[in-house]
């Protein structure tokens, strides 16, 4: 199980990695473009900082435990990303954009799971 809590955690970070530099660097317009029509609901800066706690959760879902510096920030940076996913479900669902929505939960459910297995049985 821990095998697979790595493998979890480590394509989490590659997608949140990913989709939160893109969101750092990207304009707001070019986000819109690329299909992303949920930033009209927030500011430039508000879509930049959703990008940043991104890549610092993802981040997070790794360097503390691969450095053994404070490897409950695992856990924290998972229970981040749930916490974010609910959000963007959320924002899905105002737009009535339920097939955009179906991401936001999968990752939602995957970061649930990396948290509940590093908060409980197979913490580090």
């Amino acid at each position: 199980m821990n095998t697979v809590l790595w493998i979890v955690a480590g394509l989490l970070a590659a997608v949140f990695l990913a989709s939160g530099i893109m969101k750092v660097l990207r304009p707001k317009e070019e986000l819109k473009k690329a299909g992303m029509a949920w930033v009209d609901l927030f500011s430039p800066g508000a879509v930049k900082a959703i990008g940043a706690v991104e890549a610092l959760a993802a981040i997070g879902l790794i360097l503390p435990a691969a450095l053994d510096i404070a490897p409950i920030l695992v856990p924290l940076a998972a229970l981040g990303l749930v916490l974010v996913m609910i959000g963007a479900a959320i924002t899905h669902a105002r737009m009535n954009d339920y097939k955009g929505m179906a991401p936001s939960i999968v990752l939602l459910l995957l970061a649930a799971f990396v948290a509940w297995g590093r908060f409980g049985p197979y913490a580090f």
